[in-house]
């Protein structure tokens, strides 16, 4: 429950309205030991969903996206998501009254990036005993300071069919399991070219494509941990660390190092 007694919608972590129409953002602050899910739930504020340590998921209709502490989640007002800790995670998710902030007008999802200086606001407003004139000064700083980032969510939607969901799960245990289709229907019991048919019409996407995305998935918390990308190249199934660059880039939007600075 809040402070003033309302809840979110779902089971996600409470939050407060701001006490002034004056005063538009509160920022919750709590531990996420791994494996803590937050199922599917909304906010009546927008969120900035951020880990000032670990590494967070982010899962909604629109997509899946991995946050270490350089990247924040801009999540809409009424936008139902579910939030995970793919590790010990510290989140620190500044929540923004819509009327407070009426010149950012994101619909979907949006990346931003955590400079210094929004490291610091978030950290300087987790603060109550700020004086009104001066959190109200560093809210605007706040807003102005959220730079979109041009990364594209990596979602590897699960088939329904018992058999191509057999095959996904494997593939989710062993990414960098390299069999082809045919090979797999041996294992599931279905043709090669039926398992085709039923990646494409249950997730949209071919299965070389699906397999990809998956191996992004994958290889993010190895690469959030710090270990060298030609190691994570090996562990998801790209024989250099140079071809798991291009895919990622590809994918992604920006290489492994541009999404998880070193030192983040």
């Amino acid at each position: 429950m809040s402070r003033n007694g309302q809840h979110d919608g779902g089971d996600g972590p409470s939050v407060f309205r701001p006490r002034s129409t004056a005063t538009g953002i509160v920022v919750g602050h709590f531990a996420m030991p791994r494996g803590l899910t937050f199922t599917a739930h909304w906010h009546p504020l927008h969120q900035l969903a951020w880990a000032a340590k670990g590494l967070l998921r982010v899962r909604s209709e629109q997509g899946v996206w991995l946050l270490p502490p350089s990247l924040a989640l801009w999540i809409p007002e009424g936008l139902a998501h579910t939030t995970e800790s793919a590790g010990d995670v510290v989140m620190r998710s500044a929540f923004v009254d819509p009327a407070a902030c009426p010149h950012v007008d994101w619909r979907e999802p949006t990346v931003v990036a955590v400079t210094p200086l929004l490291r610091a606001l978030i950290d300087h407003l987790v603060r109550t005993d700020l004086a009104h004139d001066v959190r109200v000064r560093a809210e605007a700083v706040l807003l102005d300071e959220l730079r979109p980032v041009p990364i594209t969510s990596v979602s590897a939607p699960v088939p329904r069919d018992p058999r191509a969901r057999a095959l996904a799960e494997a593939l989710g245990a062993r990414p960098a399991d390299a069999r082809t289709l045919a090979e797999w229907g041996i294992e599931v019991g279905a043709s090669g070219r039926t398992l085709a048919r039923l990646f494409v019409a249950e997730t949209g996407l071919a299965f070389g494509q699906w397999r990809e995305r998956l191996r992004m998935q994958a290889a993010m918390p190895y690469l959030a941990a710090g270990l060298p990308i030609e190691a994570v190249a090996h562990r998801v199934g790209y024989a250099t660390a140079s071809s798991f660059t291009a895919a990622f880039h590809r994918l992604v939007g920006v290489t492994p190092r541009q999404y998880f600075p070193v030192g983040s």
